[in-house]
Parts: C-alpha cells; sequence; structure tokens
C-alpha cells in the first residue's frame, strides 16, 4: 500500500514503468516557486513542448478528501509560462459559422513557425476583439498560443502599419446563407438566426449529435454527414433514423458492408441514455453536466419540456442563463416536433437513474445546497441522504434555498451570498440533528 502520490510513482518505477524524473517533492512554498522558476528556463531543452508545471498535493488521503469537480481534481493545479510570441503579417480575415449560428472571424495569417508548429490562423473571437486590436488590412500582428495550445492575436505592431491600410469592419450578413446578424443583448458574439437553412449550422447539429460524447455514432463522421446533407439525405438528427441502405450506397466509397456498418451504429444509439439524448439534442448552454443534472432532476423528456423557469433553476446545476436557453428550446414547435419524431424513432426519452429509496420525509420538501468537505462524508453521500428523507438538493444560493449545508473549506462566495440573502447556514452536526426530528 502506498500513501502518498511519490511512492506511487516509486512503485510504478519498480514495476518497469517509465516516469518522469523531472518531478520534484516540495515541503515549502517557496520550494514550489524555486521549481517553477528553475524549470521556466530548462523546459526549453527537453525534447518536447511543455506549457507549464503541474502542483499535487502528495498525500493520497487528503486527495481524496479534496475530491474533484465535475471537470478537474481539487488536489491539482496548473502554473502556465508566458506564452512565446511573434509576429506575422495579417493576410485577411474569414468568418465561420458555428452549430449555435455564433460567427467566429478568423485571422488569416502569413505561416509563421510558433512553439514547435506552423501557425496560419488565429480566432479572432467576436467584432468587440477586432475593435479592441483596431486591426487593419496588412497589419503586422503579436501572435502567440493560449495555453501554448490555441492561437491568438494578441496586439498590432503600429510601428510596421502603412498610411493607406483599411480599417476591418466586421460583416453584417451571414457569409453562407447570407441572412442578417443579430447579436443578442449581453452576448459579445453575433449570430445567424436562419438555424434551419444555415448549411453549417443544419451540419454542426448532426455531427454534434452523432459524437461520442452524445449518441456514440461511430460508424458515421463529418465527411458522411456532409455528403448526407448535400444529398438532401440528412437535414435534422431525426433524419439519420429514416435512412436506408440504397440511401447510403448513393455516399462515394460506400459498399454494402460499409452501409450495414452504418446502419448498424443508427440502430445501437437508441439505446443511448436519457442523458446521452439530452446532451445530443444540442439546447444552448446544455453541456454534458449539466444534461445529466437535467435527466435526473426532470426524470423525463416530456416533464423537461413542460418545466417553468422557476422550477429549472430548482434543478442541480442550472442557473439563469441555462434555464432561459431551455424554456426557449422547448417554446420552439420546431424543436418541438424534432423531439417528438426522435422519441417515435425509439430513442431513450427516460432516465434510468435508481433514486435513493425514501425512508422517511423528515426534511419535508426543504432545499439544500451542500459546500465544502465533511470528515465522515462525500457530498453524494449527503445528496442521498437528503434526497432519501423527503429533502432536495440544489446547486446554486438564491433567496428560495432553505438551507446552506456548510463544511469545512467551503467557498466565500455562497457563504457570503447565503449571509445576504438570510438562507439559514447550518453545521452538520445541526443538519444530522434535523433528521432525528
Amino acid at each position: 500500500d502506498v500513501a502518498t502520490h511519490e511512492e506511487a510513482i516509486h512503485q510504478l518505477e519498480k514495476w518497469g514503468f517509465q516516469v518522469s524524473p523531472t518531478y520534484q517533492k516540495c515541503d515549502s512554498i517557496q520550494e514550489i516557486i524555486n521549481y517553477i522558476a528553475q524549470w521556466e528556463k530548462k523546459r526549453a531543452d527537453l525534447p518536447l513542448e511543455t506549457d507549464g508545471v503541474v502542483i499535487k498535493v502528495n498525500s493520497l488521503a487528503q486527495q481524496q478528501r479534496l475530491g474533484a469537480t465535475a471537470k478537474v481534481p481539487r488536489w491539482a493545479i496548473s502554473y502556465k509560462y508566458k506564452a512565446e510570441s511573434i509576429s506575422t503579417r495579417l493576410n485577411g480575415i474569414t468568418y465561420q459559422v458555428g452549430r449555435t449560428g455564433a460567427v467566429t472571424p478568423v485571422a488569416e495569417l502569413e505561416p509563421v513557425l510558433l512553439a514547435g508548429t506552423t501557425v496560419k490562423r488565429a480566432s479572432l473571437h467576436n467584432a468587440n476583439e477586432i475593435a479592441r486590436l483596431d486591426l487593419h488590412l496588412g497589419d503586422f500582428v503579436f501572435v502567440e498560443k493560449g495555453g501554448e495550445i490555441i492561437p491568438k492575436v494578441t496586439a498590432v505592431d503600429l510601428a510596421k502599419r502603412t498610411a493607406s491600410s483599411e480599417a476591418i469592419v466586421y460583416i453584417t450578413h451571414c457569409p453562407e446563407c447570407g441572412t442578417e446578424l443579430i447579436r443578442k443583448e449581453g452576448e459579445a458574439n453575433h449570430y445567424c438566426p436562419n438555424d434551419a437553412g444555415c448549411p453549417p449550422q443544419i451540419k454542426g447539429k448532426v455531427e454534434h449529435f452523432i459524437q461520442r460524447k452524445a449518441m456514440d455514432i461511430d460508424s458515421l463522421g463529418e465527411q458522411t454527414i456532409r455528403q448526407l446533407f448535400d444529398l438532401g439525405l440528412v437535414k435534422t438528427p431525426a433524419d439519420l433514423y429514416d435512412l436506408k441502405k440504397e440511401d447510403l450506397l448513393r455516399l462515394d466509397k460506400v459498399k454494402e458492408k460499409s452501409a450495414q456498418n452504418m446502419l448498424a451504429g443508427i440502430e445501437a444509439s437508441k439505446t443511448a441514455p436519457f442523458e446521452a439524448v439530452l446532451f445530443a439534442i444540442g439546447i444552448r448552454f446544455v453541456g454534458k453536466t449539466v444534461a445529466e443534472k437535467l435527466a435526473g432532476y426532470f426524470k423525463n423528456m416530456d416533464n423537461l419540456a413542460k418545466a417553468t423557469y422557476e422550477q429549472l433553476l430548482e434543478a442541480p446545476e442550472v442557473g439563469e442563463k441555462i434555464a432561459a436557453s431551455v424554456v426557449q428550446f422547448f417554446q420552439s414547435e420546431e424543436n418541438q416536433r424534432e423531439v417528438q419524431r426522435l422519441k417515435s424513432a425509439g430513442l431513450q426519452m427516460e432516465s434510468s437513474e435508481q433514486q435513493p429509496t425514501l425512508l422517511s420525509n423528515q426534511l419535508d420538501n426543504h432545499s439544500f445546497v451542500i459546500s465544502g468537505t465533511f470528515e465522515n462524508y462525500e457530498r453524494d453521500q449527503l445528496k442521498d441522504i437528503i434526497l432519501a428523507n423527503g429533502g432536495r438538493v440544489l446547486s446554486g444560493v438564491s433567496g428560495k434555498l432553505d438551507y446552506l449545508l456548510a463544511g469545512d473549506n467551503m467557498g466565500p462566495s455562497k457563504l457570503e451570498k447565503a449571509q445576504k440573502l438570510g438562507v439559514k447556514i447550518i453545521s452538520l452536526a445541526e443538519f444530522e440533528q434535523m433528521l432525528k426530528g
């Protein structure tokens, strides 16, 4: 048995695994700072590109206690070094339309070697960024890789700007379908509202639907979806379930066996769980984690479709932006028809998640937010206890919350918000007393 991360590395090395010789156990913050400074210089001599240092808690018991968010461990953090920057010429700007209709400007650059790869393009994000940089055609711009991965334009070399250069003006119409762009209140992006007729949006929605984290139809791919769209066979995800073998045989390089595999993959996707379907239909702001929370809370698609804005706010991980987006999605008759077609095709529209057996109604439908760490409980255990005793678990503090269950090392923002709103803050001991009645 090993008790620390360092011991685990030593054990792996004894077993013959290759481990990095560059790690160091640090006993103080100053040692960590020194290590970071040391590798900022030495990393240039490594045989591979690096962008920073990861700092981890050594004790495995403490790692277990700290746990993780839905995406990252709480016991590890990365320190990123300042990115390398280089100057190159801006040859022009093109515009990409995503599946949500968001239009993203892209800088077309004179090719330049940066952090180990040749960079030809860089995202400019939105019209605000173009205005902030005051970009002109032919400018020499400074480019760096965000996190040493994604190229971005950070500034303009004004000393090299010519007097005759023209300022770049953001487009007013969709570059793909010609529809006039809109800009939603409070958002930086421009959008093409023609979601049912704009080719990149249509193809993007279907590509999102088939991806591994959604319906996982790996026998299809982007090229196949583009061909199906170009032939007029698929314009919505539901169209996939109407495809016949003879339709697929019309595609380039698709023979009998490939067509059968595609149909088998489409058929197998009908067993994907409700939360995967919910993520796949592409409600804006509803990612994989939120889809899982919504599926567990509302149990089926019908309940979710009928949920009010206020009811959605009571669900875990759901804030105002997500709640408004879900309501807007199901208000669309087109989306309602699409969901009904998917239901008729045999997709899973109910959650299979087993709820804790109701032991009592001691908590009387009161709502709780759990924050911090607890000596004898994981958060999921406390959630199950609350649900099993007739309570509800929310993700965020609001004026409608009944109790904030406060553990050790809880974030100050939730505590401050609860105090400001007059929400009752209880300890674990007080919570256990509530269960006893």
